[in-house]
């Protein structure tokens, strides 16, 4: 069953797409030319608190995080999305901003390993 998100987080979370970070907005930039098929959305309401961004299809959460982030409340966050079946990803900042294509890179690999291709081409050879 798909739960709802709180209402209370709905207009902090519109908020913060207004208002984004430049981390977050190269990170925006690379999932829309990169990943389009899987549908990311931004500052997504999940379970008690907003996550950056989320592929509900891919259950992935990415997350660019700053130099408050990395404590125990977000290896409890991590957990309890974990426990509703979403794997997290996790860029500083500065990576992202310094690094676009690693950070890509690395998102590929994650949306690879929770889903490889369920159907590997057909052989050439004849059996």
């Amino acid at each position: 069953m798909r739960r709802r998100p709180a209402t209370d987080l709905i207009s902090p979370a519109r908020r913060l797409r207004k208002h984004s970070t430049d981390a977050e907005r190269r990170i925006w930039r690379l999932l829309r030319e990169n990943f389009r098929e899987w549908r990311f959305r931004r500052q997504v309401p999940l379970r008690t608190f907003i996550v950056d961004f989320a592929s509900h299809p891919a259950k992935l959460v990415i997350e660019a995080d700053g130099g408050h982030h990395g404590g125990d409340a977000d290896i409890q966050r991590d957990r309890l999305l974990a426990d509703e079946g979403y794997g997290v990803l996790r860029f500083w900042n500065h990576d992202v901003l310094g690094n676009s294509e690693g950070v890509s890179l690395k998102i590929a690999a994650a949306l690879h390993e929770r889903h490889p291709h369920p159907n590997p081409p057909p052989s050439r050879g004849r059996e």
